[in-house]
This record gives structure tokens, sequence and C-alpha cells, in this order.
């Protein structure tokens, strides 16, 4: 799929049945932002998540996997599952 020209360079995408997503992650303080972009680019959702355990290094290598949506996202680092969960609900 065609990354949209807004969407950014880092972004990755997460390919489903019937629906994909573009997610984007950046650090603010203690917490991160994350965004969710259809496969048009269209924004659906940007809010501020938790990491548990909080050991997650954005610096490093990382894959958003499944289950990831607008309230809980997936990631994976070094073998290492990072659930991120948000209150901005």
């Amino acid at each position: 799929m065609k990354r949209p020209e807004n969407i950014s360079e880092k972004a990755q995408l997460i390919s489903g049945i019937g629906a994909s997503s573009w997610f984007t992650i950046k650090q603010e303080n203690e917490a991160y932002r994350i965004e969710r972009f259809s496969p048009d680019g269209e924004l659906e959702c940007s809010r501020l998540f938790y990491a548990a355990p909080s050991s997650f290094d954005i610096n490093k290598p990382f894959e958003f996997t499944y289950l990831s949506h607008c309230k809980e996202c997936t990631i994976i680092q070094n073998g290492l599952t990072y659930k991120f969960y948000t209150n901005e609900y």
C-alpha cells in the first residue's frame, strides 16, 4: 500500500482484513503521542499513551502489531511485547 504524502516516513502500516491503518509514535515527556491514520491519510485519532512495561526505548527498532487501535496499541521491541494505554478516550 502506498503511503499518503501527509504521513511521516517513519509511519508503520498494520494491514488488516477490511481495514488497515498507519501508526506514528513520538515521545512527549514520559508519555507517547500515537497517531492513527486511515489508508487514505485521514487522521483517525491522536492521543497520549503510557507504555507497560515502561522500559520501551523509542530510539531502538520496534514494530506496531495487533491489537492496535485508538484506545490501546501493541508494539514489539527486542522480542518483548509492550502495551500502550490511554486515558484520553
